[in-house]
């Protein structure tokens, strides 16, 4: 009697810790701080200035300091990060316009559709991709003209 309740005990264990195991993997990127440590791990060098995941968290788009971008997907078990090279993507807006389609030309397997929180989000993101974003706080002042940009 007592081996078989040692037994269901085991039992129970293994299932409590694999159920709670795949509720993590699910998660993906919820925690901001997760995906810093993982994109400073696999690129040491690199200072992020901003990031922004996905509404179902499996992957983060990342700005870079030099105005490069990086991404990051959830793989299951592990993230997989990507320095995202000038001219080695293409972005395409999503018909309900909080979203955008990339197509990584060095890293076909990252080729998606993005959905994020809303539509301001997604063209913040497309244009880190495409190299063009200058923040407010980037631009200098114009003295020929007195305006910024």
């Amino acid at each position: 009697m007592v081996t078989w309740g040692i037994v269901f005990a085991l039992v129970m264990g293994v299932a409590y810790f694999s159920t709670r195991s795949m509720r993590q993997e699910d998660e993906g990127f919820q925690d901001a701080g997760l995906a810093i440590l993982e994109f400073g791990r696999a690129f040491p060098q690199e200072a992020i200035r901003s990031l922004h995941a996905t509404v179902d968290g499996k992957a983060v788009f990342v700005r870079l300091h030099d105005n490069k971008a990086g991404f990051m997907r959830s793989m299951r078990n592990h993230f997989a990060c990507h320095l995202i090279e000038p001219g080695t993507v293409r972005v395409g807006p999503l018909p309900n316009g909080k979203g955008i389609a990339v197509e990584f030309l060095d890293a076909s397997f990252h080729n998606g559709e993005f959905t994020f929180a809303n539509p301001a989000i997604a063209a913040e993101v497309s244009l880190w991709l495409l190299g063009n974003y200058l923040g407010h706080a980037d631009r200098e002042a114009d003295p020929a003209s007195g305006t910024t940009g």
